[in-house]
């Protein structure tokens, strides 16, 4: 996987690198776009936060035009692109697989339109507008023939061998990742963002965390994805210090225990 902040790249170079790193990979490559959200990051490279998702949505607009190959010519407020001729291409048709992380509806009905695959945080509830919207999107789409996108649900996931021994071990990892986190906004005095969990039962809460054992963390799981009406898992194994064996038995524990008996069933 490659994650690429597109309101830190020039489109066009952002277009080449992902060109060579799927020839060079032979078709392997799964790209993510972003703008970022960290205000403070996006200053150190010279973008103003106001004009970021401006710039995001041209530099999206320009790679996925790129992707068609030919000619490329694009006239925005950041960036002026003439005649500019494409002689690279990336090795999976039309592009790699793409993925978009968002928790609105907006971007999600964007991806649709533009055969990308999408990740969400947040509440299955919260996160069912958002598949909805995608869906509805989906519904107009020219390449609805393809194959069917990915909506995806992000979850940091820990399995123990008890409930107890699952909470002991993902606790003091959650909040060791929290303050990585928050680390630039306390720097400068910014608030948080708003549906950030603010300590691990607020994580666990608000679904970010899911642990427990084998069964109750696969129970967990479905009834999330059904609730939020996504059809994929994007499951964060290693955060914070989290031991590594640790997630190393989550690991194995869903692969044995839950992907195993969820293709029985």
């Amino acid at each position: 996987p490659m994650v690429m902040l597109l309101a830190l790249y020039h489109p066009l170079r952002a277009f080449e690198e992902i060109c060579m790193l799927d020839q060079l990979s032979g078709g392997r490559l799964e790209l993510g776009i972003g703008r970022g959200s960290a205000p403070t990051e996006l200053g150190y490279f010279g973008v103003a936060v106001e004009a970021a998702p401006e710039q995001y949505a041209e530099a999206s607009e320009i790679l996925i035009n790129a992707m068609k190959g030919g000619t490329l010519s694009y006239q925005g407020r950041h960036f002026d692109l003439k005649d500019v001729p494409l002689t690279l291409r990336p090795h999976q048709y039309p592009h790699p697989p793409t993925w978009i992380a968002t928790n609105r509806p907006e971007p999600a009905s964007w991806a649709a339109a533009n055969g990308a695959n999408i990740a969400c945080v947040g509440p299955s509830t919260s996160v069912r507008s958002v598949t909805d919207a995608f869906r509805a999107a989906r519904i107009h789409d020219a390449d609805i023939g393809q194959q069917a996108p990915f909506l995806g649900l992000l979850r940091m996931v820990v399995i123990g061998r008890s409930e107890t021994d699952a909470y002991l071990l993902a606790a003091p990892a959650y909040e060791r990742w929290l303050n990585s986190f928050k680390f630039l906004y306390e720097l400068n005095a910014i608030s948080t963002p708003p549906n950030l969990p603010l300590n691990f039962d607020a994580a666990i809460e608000s679904e970010l965390c899911v642990v427990g054992t084998a069964d109750s963390v696969r129970k967990a799981l479905l009834d999330q994805l059904e609730e939020a009406g996504a059809n994929y898992l994007l499951c964060q194994l290693a955060f914070g210090d989290l031991p590594l064996d640790a997630s190393l038995y989550t690991a194995s524990a869903i692969r044995s225990e839950i992907m195993a008996r969820v293709a029985a069933s």
